[in-house]
């Protein structure tokens, strides 16, 4: 009798027990993971079996850099990790490209990589690869898991670090055998993070430094970064701004982060960035700095950045604070939580207009331009009609080169995590499966892609996915038949040698985008761009548009290498 209880308790206790690939899917739904970007192999196979049965949905990939960038569109537009899932080695390498893209952009992650069984680890083992390895530089952290009772505990903790202070990309490497393992499972998870303490709470001391540098101030700005986005602070720095009525400028990453159509906005500061807005930089006197961190495109040479300007930087990673340009009063702290204490401080507002009407002279006399060609269709033209017909209320992403630099100039940002770009890794194929991660984080809204012929190229088999999923994406292509930045590099500092920057053959866009069921334009005139643009902007299809633009045309102004902000070429026709 005592024997058969045993054995009825022993199997009672076995039913309990789960495997490793369902104990993740149970802490991925846990966290609320909505969508995993993906594509299977032979480490993740019980991984994938476990999603077969489980609740989360799966984007496939057509090439795991196709999956990261979705993910990293997703993660930009819609505030939560984007997480990834591929197998070990030619999987998890794959990735690395948009692990580094993260790292630098300050995208959350979670990205879950197979590996091969714990037994044959260090053994060149079939699609072995040290993934944590040649991923710890590009990382904020990472795990491989070892003893499945920790699973549950690296995932929550994966999921915390990736989503809290400077966000970032967190990897999980997971050896087949564990998760095909069978363990009891983990009901109550508690992380185990003592030297992970992320500083939210500015120093009263130093918001008080801040606040009585503004009173003594006769030409201060406002730099936001993207730490203001991040740190969902978009009210609190308009109302900052408004309350000490100061400038802001923003960087490239930073776009959207202030009202475009505010009177108190000049534009944005950088290598492709707007006269007034480096020219603010150059002449300030004091500079706050909100969630940037000053890196070489936007301060040019370092000797001549503002050299006027006692500097001011707020930014939740202290080891920013510093590392470029010299700062006289360092605030550690989340955006958000630093614009609350200072908004909590009596406003004492100066008497700023002589320096608004300065710089508004600037913008006057020193707008974006370019040439309105006639027998060639112009870029800066398309992207301009682009904003115009959505209103400036689409969500954009764009791959880089010239067309990421036009549609930065030219798109004019209302409304905060709108704006999709790859800025410190600058990675060619990023904006189309980024805009696929977009639509999916952001289904109501318009998604348009800017890419050029050379990125597009890079990534273009998502193309199917665009037809599986009914995403309704415009991809608008600056088809100029070379490799644009490059190509205007050459001209400008290679003495016109374009050296492989020409492509001597191209695919038929439209026939591709025909080919994997998306309806595709050709466009070559300006009456063409209008009639086509309303058609595919207000159809609820995914679309293709091939626009032939001007090929010798260059991105303006710009800040050559080795100048300063205040040295900018092309600043008029």
């Amino acid at each position: 009798m005592r024997a058969k209880v045993e054995a009825e308790l022993a199997s009672q206790t076995l039913a309990e027990y789960v495997n490793g690939a369902d104990m993740l899917m149970k802490s991925l739904k846990e966290e609320k993971v909505e969508i995993l970007f993906g594509y299977p192999g032979g480490a993740v196979l019980p991984i994938y079996d476990a999603l077969y049965k489980a609740p989360i949905k799966h984007v496939l990939a057509r090439h795991e850099q196709g999956a990261i960038h979705a993910a990293e569109g997703y993660a930009r537009v819609s505030g939560k990790p984007g997480v990834v899932i591929a197998t070990s080695g030619p999987g998890a390498t794959n990735l690395v490209t948009g692990i580094a893209d993260a790292m630098m952009d300050s995208l959350p992650l979670v990205v879950f990589t197979g590996q091969v069984a714990s037994g044959v680890i260090g053994t060149d083992a079939f699609q072995e690869a040290d993934v944590v390895g040649i991923t710890m530089p590009i990382t904020k952290h990472n795990y491989q898991v070892r003893d499945l009772k920790d699973l549950p505990r690296i995932v929550k903790e994966a999921f915390h670090i990736a989503s809290t202070g400077r966000p970032g990309p967190v990897l999980v490497d997971i050896p087949k055998d564990l998760t095909l393992q069978q363990a009891y499972p983990v009901h109550e998870v508690e992380m185990d993070l003592p030297g992970y303490q992320p500083n939210f709470q500015p120093n009263p001391l130093q918001i008080k430094k801040l606040v009585d540098a503004i009173k003594v101030s006769k030409q201060p700005v406002i730099l936001a970064g993207a730490g203001v986005l991040h740190g969902k602070a978009t009210e609190e720095l308009k109302t900052f701004a408004e309350q000490y009525d100061i400038p802001v400028i923003h960087t490239l990453l930073g776009l959207g982060g202030f009202p475009a159509d505010h009177t108190l906005f000049l534009g944005m500061a950088g290598m492709h960035g707007c006269y007034a807005s480096n020219m603010a930089i150059h002449e300030c006197d004091l500079l706050i700095n909100i969630g940037a961190r000053f890196d070489d495109r936007l301060t040019g040479n370092l000797a001549t950045f503002a050299p006027k300007a006692k500097v001011v930087h707020i930014d939740i990673d202290p080891a920013e604070i510093g590392k470029n340009v010299e700062t006289q009063i360092p605030i550690v702290a989340d955006a958000k939580q630093a614009l609350a204490r200072l908004l909590q401080h009596e406003a004492e507002k100066p008497d700023f207009d002589a320096w608004h009407q300065h710089l508004k002279s600037y913008k006057r006399e020193y707008p974006f331009w370019y040439n309105q060609a006639h027998d060639v269709l112009s870029p800066q033209r398309l992207i301009e009609q682009v904003y115009e017909m959505t209103n400036g209320e689409a969500v954009v992403t764009t791959d880089v080169g010239q067309h990421q630099m036009w549609a930065a100039q030219y798109y004019s940002f209302k409304k905060p995590n709108n704006w999709v770009t790859s800025g410190g890794l600058g990675t060619m194929g990023f904006g189309f499966p980024a805009a696929i991660g977009a639509q999916l984080a952001n289904p109501d809204n318009t998604v348009v892609a800017f890419v050029g012929d050379g990125g597009f190229q890079m990534t273009l088999q998502e193309l199917v996915l665009l037809k599986e999923l009914n995403l309704p994406v415009k991809v608008v292509l600056l088809n100029n038949g070379t490799l644009g930045m490059v190509r205007q590099w050459q001209e400008t500092f290679f003495e016109k040698r374009y050296s492989q920057s020409v492509f001597s053959t191209q695919p038929d866009f439209v026939k591709l985008a025909e080919s994997y069921g998306i309806k595709g334009y050709k466009v070559q005139t300006q009456e063409e761009v209008d009639s086509v643009l309303k058609e595919a902007l207000t159809s609820d299809e995914p679309v293709l548009i091939d626009c032939w633009v001007n090929p010798k045309e260059n991105v303006y102004p710009m800040v050559a290498p080795g100048k300063g902000l205040h040295e900018m070429l092309g600043v008029k026709p």
